[in-house]
């Protein structure tokens, strides 16, 4: 029995064009790169932004969760300036919705102590996106009924930045969610260039992490690995 037919997420155009139908294997893997300037060593966050959107990554999370809100916007500002000129990446805020709107963002991204998908809901434009983070498939079925629109499931595998939510959920759960959820499923925490195969043979609509997007010399080249595109 598939549950999740039977939670119908919202309607929403354009950013996503399958956010509403059920797959499992899409026809092109999404790639969403989520930021962290404490990990950067040598760049700069904003031009390391500014190389994710130009090597075409789909989605750029901004998670710069200690940054005050002045300084959050004018990040989110020059991110999604970047954006339109490539017409591709879409951005998103994590937690400050606030700051999402302010900026025009293409949606927030909502952690477990965010505020809930469907007070969110309420508040954003009807074309808003809203992601929110699962540990669990119970996590990722409860988000879909409150209006989610994707949902970033981790730590698929182990990482050092995901220990405070236990041991990794590994592949088998990654399947079950993404067999009894109707909306994407990003494969988070621990993906190498080596798992992204097997994250999309048991249903990712595409993949997520922060040091597999930073920690590489050529962003581009990075992206074209990813995409098994090796020319």
């Amino acid at each position: 029995m598939n549950v999740g037919k039977n939670l119908s997420p919202p309607k929403i155009t354009p950013f996503f064009p399958y956010l509403t139908t059920h797959f499992n294997m899409p026809a092109h893997l999404q790639l969403y790169y989520i930021t962290d300037r404490k990990q950067l060593k040598t760049r700069s966050l904003e031009s390391c932004i500014a190389d994710a959107i130009a090597a075409g990554v789909d989605w750029v999370q901004i998670r710069e969760k200690d940054l005050p809100a002045r300084r959050l916007l004018a990040l989110a500002d020059e991110a999604l300036e970047h954006a339109r000129g490539h017409g591709k990446t879409r951005v998103m805020v994590n937690d400050r919705l606030d700051v999402a709107i302010a900026a025009k963002a293409h949606g927030v991204h909502l952690g477990t102590r965010s505020m809930p998908a469907d007070s969110v809901r309420k508040l954003a434009p009807p074309e808003f996106v809203v992601g929110v983070s699962s540990h669990s498939l119970e996590e990722a079925l409860s988000a879909q009924a409150a209006g989610a629109n994707y949902i970033l499931l981790g730590p698929i595998f182990e990482t050092p930045s995901k220990l405070p939510y236990g041991p990794p959920l590994g592949l088998a759960q990654l399947r079950e969610v993404t067999r009894q959820i109707s909306i994407p499923v990003f494969a988070l925490g621990g993906i190498t260039l080596d798992r992204v195969s097997a994250c999309r043979e048991n249903g990712a609509a595409g993949i997520a992490g922060i040091r597999i997007f930073q920690d590489c010399s050529l962003l581009v080249e990075r992206v074209k690995e990813l995409r098994g595109d090796r020319r």
